[in-house]
């Protein structure tokens, strides 16, 4: 039984319908609908439990009848069928009825919904923009992708668990009082105005409160992770009291909001005690007036404090949960902004896989601003042939890295047209585009995984002596043997920690290399793809990486001048135009930007290569 509701919902196993939208009850409605016919199952029986609450009562009072007008020594003879209709009920039909709404909760919706959102949050975030992530930090983006799977799940099954389940005891219980008197609903009436005129006025300062925390939760966390994520720069610089300042202001900040919050909760605390009293005192008055006038029998007396009681425990639930879920929902909402945001860079409906034949590139007249009203680059024509080697070379933001993201399509063109072998790449998808063009860049990350994975990165099909060969031409394979992870995992089933954090920059740069030479594709593009490695690792990886270069077109950006001087072609990059072109000897001998930049570089000299 356990399995069959557990496969109810495979989280990963299911398509996104589409990007969640903006908009909290759009939002909602767009994962609930995925499941909404275990929600109706829970829905139902809730109501399924609420009868079965409401009927114990009744079935008390009938019981009580039955012992005060009956001796003892007939008791069981004259009232076998209610004592047995009773015993039914509680140790038969609730039982069951309450597995319904386990299994539906606990099986099928809880581990299956729960994952399901965050899986879909998931897979919609991790296909944003670059500058999606560089305006955020990645703790905080991970932090709402985890919590809106269980605040969203747990807010929806609360509703209906707690929240429905009061009004549908409320409406059962009314009517069996009815039945009784229409005196004993006027207690009850009274005090439901009260309770939802009480909600009204308090739940929405609590909602407040909870949406304040949940925006000063998140930025905490965001700080902290920051702190801990450059953690090296904090030690290098012995500034941990200026973390401490960075961080303690949010946690004063989250502090303040929580003691308001607080402090709205302890007022709804008290007047649910107040109006739990009166609902108790009122309903007992009322009907132990009409059971001395002589309109209701002991019976119904009987019947309705144990139903006074329940109605008023469950209030008290539902006010907790209640605030609960206006805490989810304050969360849910935090989250949604980052999760509901549309992907800012989409393919078009009809893109194209690229098909590299040649590799001729083309930038023709481009333009690109970053969303301001000028500079980075202008009016740029780059014309790269099959095979070429280009060199590009420039003061610190000149452009040189903008031009490489642009043809990786990281940005979208505010003018002109980038062609890969006559095909725009604005009418391609992402993906093909990328898995045509292998980068190493300056700054390489690694992804926390075995040193295999990291390189298998590269290409997924790829076999260990694949891999091995590839670390091996990399000039890695030595250091991969020696290492050796917490978990006493050695060579390429090593983990390298968060981001690569135990391998040095030279050995990083390394495997960023091997991944490079095992995805083989025919673009290469170096963005400062030595920079970490020490001279004579660098002159031994240099026949790796002309192999590598070889039949293929390379753009290779360094500011070590000395790396690039033998690059078939340079081209000098300068406040988003080009300003020069040519080989290195041409350049030299102009004495222009290219010549200048040489000459201020101390040990600048030209291999016999060069």
């Amino acid at each position: 039984m356990f399995r069959y509701f557990e496969n109810f919902i495979i989280p990963t196993a299911r398509d996104t319908p589409g990007d969640p939208p903006a908009g909290l009850l759009n939002f909602y409605w767009f994962f609930v609908r995925q499941a909404k016919g275990l929600f109706l199952a829970l829905f139902l029986a809730s109501i399924l439990v609420a009868v079965v609450d409401a009927a114990i009562p009744v079935f008390m009072g009938r019981l009580v009848r039955l012992v005060s007008a009956n001796h003892a020594d007939v008791l069981f003879a004259n009232g076998r069928a209610l004592i047995f209709a009773l015993i039914g009920l509680v140790l038969v039909i609730k039982p069951i009825v309450m597995t319904i709404q386990s299994v539906i909760l606990n099986q099928a919706i809880a581990p299956g919904m729960t994952n399901m959102v965050r899986w879909q949050s998931h897979w919609h975030v991790v296909r944003q923009t670059l500058t999606f992530f560089q305006n955020d930090f990645a703790g905080r983006i991970g932090s709402r992708v985890l919590e809106i799977g269980h605040t969203l799940r747990g807010s929806v099954v609360s509703l209906i668990t707690v929240v429905w389940y009061l009004a549908a005891l409320g409406i059962i219980t009314s009517f069996f009082l009815a039945a009784a008197s229409g005196w004993l609903v006027v207690p009850v009436a009274g005090w439901t105005i009260a309770y939802v005129v009480f909600l009204a006025v308090i739940v929405p300062k609590i909602a407040q409160g909870s949406r304040h925390i949940a925006y000063a939760r998140s930025d905490m966390v965001g700080r902290i992770v920051d702190s801990y994520t450059n953690i090296l720069t904090v030690k290098l610089f012995a500034r941990p009291e200026e973390e401490d300042e960075f961080v303690r202001e949010s946690v004063d900040i989250h502090t303040a909001r929580m003691i308001k919050h607080h402090r709205w909760l302890s007022i709804f605390s008290i007047g649910l005690a107040v109006l739990s009293g009166v609902l108790i005192a009122g309903t007992t008055l009322t009907a132990l007036k009409l059971w001395q006038d002589g309109t209701i029998g002991l019976d119904v007396v009987a019947m309705v404090l144990p139903m006074t009681l329940q109605i008023s425990a469950t209030s008290s639930r539902v006010a907790q949960e209640v605030t609960q879920i206006f805490e989810q929902v304050g969360v849910v909402h935090e989250s949604m902004e980052t999760i509901a945001k549309p992907i800012a860079l989409v393919d078009q409906p009809a893109a194209r896989q690229l098909k590299v034949s040649k590799g001729d590139i083309n930038f023709d007249r481009i333009s690109f601003h970053y969303g301001r009203s000028g500079g980075v680059i202008e009016n740029l024509s780059l014309h790269i042939k099959p095979g070429e080697r280009i060199g590009l070379v420039g003061r610190s933001g000149a452009g040189k890295s903008t031009l490489v993201n642009l043809l990786l399509r990281f940005y979208e063109l505010e003018s002109g047209k980038i062609a890969i072998d006559g095909q725009d790449v604005a009418e391609l998808t992402q993906a093909s585009i990328r898995q045509h063009v292998s980068v190493v860049t300056q700054d390489t990350s690694l992804l926390h995984r075995s040193l295999h994975a990291n390189i298998a990165y590269g290409r997924r099909s790829a076999t260990r002596e694949e891999v091995i060969a590839a670390a091996r031409e990399a000039h890695a394979i030595e250091f991969i043997e020696q290492l050796t992870d917490w978990r006493g995992r050695s060579g390429f089933d090593a983990h390298v920690g968060e981001r690569g954090v135990k391998l040095s920059g030279g050995q990083r740069q390394r495997i960023a290399i091997a991944r490079v030479i095992l995805k083989n594709a025919p673009i290469l593009i170096l963005d400062e793809a030595t920079s970490a490695l020490d001279s004579e690792v660098e002159a031994a990886i240099q026949t790796s990486l002309e192999k590598l270069m070889a039949g293929r077109s390379v753009i290779a950006i360094a500011h070590r001048l000395s790396t690039i001087a033998a690059m078939d072609r340079l081209v000098v990059l300068d406040q988003g135009h080009i300003v020069e072109q040519g080989t290195h000897h041409e350049l030299l001998s102009r004495g222009g930007h290219y010549a200048q930049l040489w000459n201020r570089q101390s040990g600048g000299f030209l291999g016999a290569a060069a």
